[in-house]
């Protein structure tokens, strides 16, 4: 039974979903007084799950206490409030919910927009004070008028198509994204400094980087158009306050509208909060009741799916891999991982490694598939828990370099993938695995000499001088000590020959001694593939 925190007032329906699959026990916890990072810490050691919004903290000293956690699921896209680092070195995934707000922060932004446009908030403040000021709110019209958007992900795209429908000129820049798939949007891509000086409006949608933090500042602001409107629904760290506010102050600034603040709630000392021509909310652009519900239903199948499944979908700290695509990687995965627990139990201190990928392995998604043959072959001789997540982390920190490569040529075979360990004993340094109809596993190569090998359970791996009598001792001595053999295979080159005998109990020590008493048997190593 796994059991997951759920936090920050998120959708009901999330426990809901997470309850019905019947092997996860869901624990709500809305206390403010647990927003404290130490106080979540000495509660979140019995959980495998944590889902969470914007309110929760996760660092790495909380971290350090949630033994047991595996999953972390942010209802949103933001994941600035999670120690991703942290994360990832305990193997622990971290999954967001990508588009479940998408159309709502989108609506929110234009909303501003609007609502800058025709000074709609301070009008209604007017008014609730019983002034009639039609001349002081007069404002401008957003036909016609060029609407610069930094940052063309998913959010930008919506607003981009909601404001072409506005008859609104749109032009966009981010470095991420291809003229076509701007084109394709209907978006002119540009520069930034070139968007600056074009837009009337300008709308921010852009993650927080070492990029694009104080983005807006000074001298970015002089390089816009003389009464520009300025929106910001994306990270409060984008925008320089100060500077901001001076630029309104003297007139270069229409005006802008923000929903997200460096430190938030923010005190309201900032002068920004005191002028006019500022509008504000509440970090609302994914607050709808819809949105809500949608990202609480995407949140809680993708950390029952990783939990029940081992199925990893949306996560920052791993591999996009769509569900789509997962359907094609698993046999690749699978495959990997045994072959990285083979050499990782064969050379138990490895060098840096090479990973070849040709045929049908080169067409898939590599680094998933890479990160699976690191774990089989970390876990085969670390004792901190390896997983898809810290596996690269892991090998970094051990200094295990890894090299990876694609190749067209003809390899005989349909789908191939080469593990090399460089630097170790050339006998049993190297193996191949091969996928056949898309779903079939083989180990097609050991060392230097060609095999058809079954990669499961517990295995023999077996090398040899090719001289007759050997499969006999090999067979007489684990029979004689009740031990099933489930399937032999041997390859040979030249004079020396190595056998894969799957066993359907483990051999005991004294029966591999036994094993190697045979004088023209070289090695024998026993594996564990699971």
């Amino acid at each position: 039974m796994y059991k997951i925190m759920i936090r920050d007032n998120m959708s009901p329906v999330a426990k809901e979903i997470l309850e019905a699959t019947g092997q996860i026990e869901v624990v709500v916890d809305n206390d403010k007084a647990t927003n404290d990072p130490e106080k979540l810490a000495e509660i979140i050691e019995e959980y495998d799950g944590l889902a969470i919004r914007s309110g929760t903290r996760v660092t790495k000293q909380l971290l350090e206490k949630a033994k047991r956690l595996k999953v972390i699921g942010r209802a949103g896209i933001g994941v600035d409030n999670i120690d991703l680092q942290s994360a990832t070195e305990k193997g622990v995934v971290v999954m967001n919910a990508p588009g479940g707000n998408s159309v709502t922060t989108a609506e929110h932004a234009l909303s501003m927009m609007m609502a800058l446009a025709r000074n709609i908030p301070q009008a209604t403040a007017s008014l609730r004070h019983g002034k009639w000021e039609k001349k002081k709110f007069s404002g401008v019209e957003i036909t016609g008028k060029t609407l610069g958007i930094v940052g063309l992900g998913q959010i930008g795209r919506i607003v981009a198509d909601r404001a072409l429908g506005l008859k609104m000129k749109v032009v966009a820049a981010d470095p991420y994204v291809s003229r076509d798939a701007a084109i394709k949007v209907g978006v002119t891509l540009v520069k930034l400094d070139d968007l600056f000086a074009e837009a009337d409006f300008i709308t921010l949608h852009v993650p927080r980087l070492k990029e694009t933090e104080n983005l807006i500042n000074s001298k970015s602001i002089a390089k816009m158009k003389e009464g520009v409107r300025l929106i910001n629904g994306s990270r409060g760290e984008v925008v320089n306050l100060d500077d901001l506010y001076a630029a309104v102050e003297n007139g270069h600034v229409a005006g802008a509208a923000l929903d997200v603040f460096p430190i938030e709630p923010p005190d309201g000392s900032h002068l920004i909060f005191s002028h006019p021509n500022i509008i504000y909310t509440p970090h609302l652009g994914a607050s709808t009741s819809e949105a809500q519900v949608k990202v609480s239903c995407m949140i809680a199948e993708q950390m029952s799916a990783y939990l029940l499944d081992g199925l990893i979908t949306n996560a920052v700290n791993y591999p996009a891999v769509s569900m789509e695509e997962m359907e094609t990687l698993r046999p690749y995965l699978s495959l990997a991982e045994k072959m990285g627990s083979l050499m990782g139990q064969l050379i138990r201190s490895p060098n840096d490694i090479s990973i070849d990928y040709s045929g049908d392995a080169a067409s898939v998604s590599i680094r998933p598939v890479t990160h699976a043959l690191l774990k089989g072959l970390l876990g085969a001789f670390t004792d901190m828990p390896i997983n898809y997540v810290n596996a690269r982390a892991v090998a970094k920190a051990k200094g295990l370099g890894v090299k990876e490569t694609i190749t067209q040529e003809d390899s005989g075979f349909s789908s191939l993938i080469k593990l090399r360990i460089e630097g170790a004993d050339e006998k049993l340094n190297e193996v191949w695995g091969a996928i056949f109809e898309n779903k079939y596993m083989r180990f097609v190569r050991i060392g230097q000499i060609y095999l058809d090998a079954i990669p499961e359970g517990s295995m023999l791996v077996i090398r040899n001088i090719d001289k007759p009598g050997v499969i006999g001792h090999v067979g007489t001595t684990l029979g004689r000590h009740d031990i099933n053999i489930g399937r032999f295979q041997l390859g040979r080159r030249n004079d020396r020959a190595v056998c894969l005998v799957n066993i359907d109990t483990k051999a005991d020590e004294a029966v591999l001694d036994e094993l190697r008493s045979n004088p023209v048997i070289l090695s024998v190593r026993q594996v564990d593939l699971g």
